[in-house]
């Protein structure tokens, strides 16, 4: 048995789900025994409310939740009263718990996972190594990470269309590949780290999940195949690569190896070698801000490389978080573990060695987004579209990114003569704020407001507010515009040419939905 050695699957798979079942282990009901005071508490990494909540019930799923979630250890009458299928033998055999002293301790984390779109709620269980609540100290360097932000934030992200073959490029635990085993034919996952494919094979197991798991870096093991969706949150942190990396903790979950941002660029130029015609691509990042440039520019060169290596490639990314140099820092030494109480020392060090490395190369922000990629059909790109949106979104986003896409096609396929034959309507979702200055009887700022997915707020001038406004899906776009042309007592063709765009925009946008 290694030092940290990952869960096996055995032929006693079938009673854990038992026992898991049986104890009602989910989000629900762990969620009812901690209560909201002690939930909240322990997503900051506090433990001490949800131990005083947990301490007196003999429930089963509160021992579970003190051995998995925890780490205490359990006396082996608990850990029956726990698994009354499995056993403690069962257990010891899977790698799930250890002896210590007189006690029985977990070696994993095992936690439910859920997950809410509009087809309904589908509830998992999620194996990885003990996190920081549960061992109290700084991770090791081939910790596999569970159920963190940034996998949320990709599943949330990720489209749930049905497909074909699904690459979940970086594994980890298995997550990305659980969630598209809800909507793919055949799931493909690849790590560079033996332990998580480990962990992603016990977790497929348990959760009775087929996934073709294989070992290796970045594109690697599927050089020369071919995806409908390839999902991925790769190890994009940016990790200094100075002279002084004794000092530095790398983490094979979030560090590719690469200096800078190199690992995301690579990705992005290279995705479309492994994208089927139609194939879509749902990745998170990080890019670099250098100098005085804006943040779109490097990643637009990106977008030119990936063209010239591998042919037409539409782009949607949104910057969804911009860090200086010192936030940036903070943020990952403190996911690693190290603290200024534990270790001032090697936390200073490490923070000095990361605003190094950024200072070598003059960068001045890190941004983070949601990056989705597509291999035209056919013909040539129709979409590139760099946005920032830092504001609060409504998720699950990805039944939002299907449809703007779906809405992106359709009108794109169109010339403004036929989206003029067009009937549109606006969405439910939307509502109209008017701001004047005092005394006057016309508005000076008029916002068009989104109040689901991205939240957006569109600033519209008079003509279209009006044209939003008529829209119910009783006139087409043209027979609205030629109404507000005579209102307005201006040239047709002219106001057409200046609201058409703002209407294409409002359609991908889902502002306005075609009335089918």
């Amino acid at each position: 048995m290694t030092e940290h050695p990952t869960p096996t699957v055995t032929d006693q798979l079938t009673a854990l789900r038992a026992d898991l079942k049986r104890a009602n282990y989910t989000i629900d009901r762990t969620t009812e025994l901690l209560g909201d005071l002690a939930n909240d508490a322990l997503h900051r990494e506090q433990a001490v409310p949800a131990t005083r909540a947990l301490a007196d019930s003999t429930d089963p799923a509160a021992y579970l939740m003190r051995l998995f979630m925890l780490g205490h250890t359990l006396t082996e009458a608990e850990i029956t009263a726990a698994f009354p299928t499995l056993g403690l033998a069962g257990a010891y055999a899977m790698n799930l718990v250890t002896q210590e002293g007189p006690g029985i301790r977990a070696l994993t984390e095992i936690r439910p996972h859920a997950f809410s779109d509009e087809s309904g709620q589908t509830d998992w269980w999620l194996a990885s190594d003990l996190g920081e609540v549960a061992t109290g100290g700084a991770l090791a360097a081939d910790h596999v990470l569970g159920a963190g932000g940034a996998s949320l934030t990709l599943a949330q992200f990720t489209s749930r269309t049905k497909v074909g073959r699904v690459l979940d490029l970086g594994t980890g635990c298995g997550i990305q590949a659980l969630h598209a085993s809800t909507h793919a034919d055949t799931i493909v996952a690849t790590d560079i780290s033996r332990r998580a494919l480990d962990y992603a094979r016990f977790n497929a197991a348990l959760n009775e999940v087929s996934c073709d798991l294989r070992l290796g870096s970045m594109l690697e093991p599927v050089a020369d195949e071919r995806f409908d969706l390839v999902v991925s949150n790769p190890p994009f942190v940016i990790t200094p690569r100075t002279g002084n990396d004794s000092t530095l903790p790398q983490y094979e979950y979030r560090d590719g190896g690469r200096s800078g941002d190199d690992l995301v660029h690579d990705l992005i130029v290279q995705i479309g070698s492994v994208l089927a015609p139609g194939g879509v691509a749902h990745l998170l990042g990080n890019w670099e801000i250098r100098g005085e440039a804006d943040w779109t520019e490097r990643v637009i060169q990106w977008l030119d490389e990936a063209e010239a290596a591998h042919g037409p490639l539409d782009a949607w990314i949104v910057q969804r978080e911009l860090l200086d140099p010192a936030q940036y820092a903070e943020t990952w030494i403190r996911d690693g573990g190290t603290t200024q109480d534990r270790d001032p020392e090697a936390y200073a060090a490490t923070y000095s060695a990361w605003l190094d490395d950024f200072a070598s190369r003059n960068v001045q922000g890190i941004g983070f987004g949601m990056i989705w990629l597509r291999k035209p059909a056919s013909g040539e790109r129709t979409l590139r579209r760099l946005e920032e949106i830092t504001g609060t979104v409504q998720q699950p986003l990805g039944p939002v990114v299907a449809r703007s896409i779906a809405a992106h096609d359709w009108h794109t396929a169109l010339s403004d003569d036929e989206l003029c034959a067009q009937y549109l309507t606006h969405a439910e979702d939307i509502t109209e704020e008017r701001y004047y200055v005092p005394g006057s009887q016309d508005p000076n700022v008029i916002i068009i407001r989104q109040g689901g997915g991205y939240g957006r707020a569109v600033q519209a001038t008079t003509v279209l507010a009006g044209l939003v406004g008529a829209c119910d899906g009783e006139l087409t776009i043209g027979q609205i515009t030629g109404a507000i042309a005579t209102l307005f007592e201006v040239d047709e063709i002219d106001l057409r040419a200046e609201v058409l765009p703002d209407v294409r925009g409002l359609v991908t946008d889902g502002l306005l939905v075609p009335v089918k």
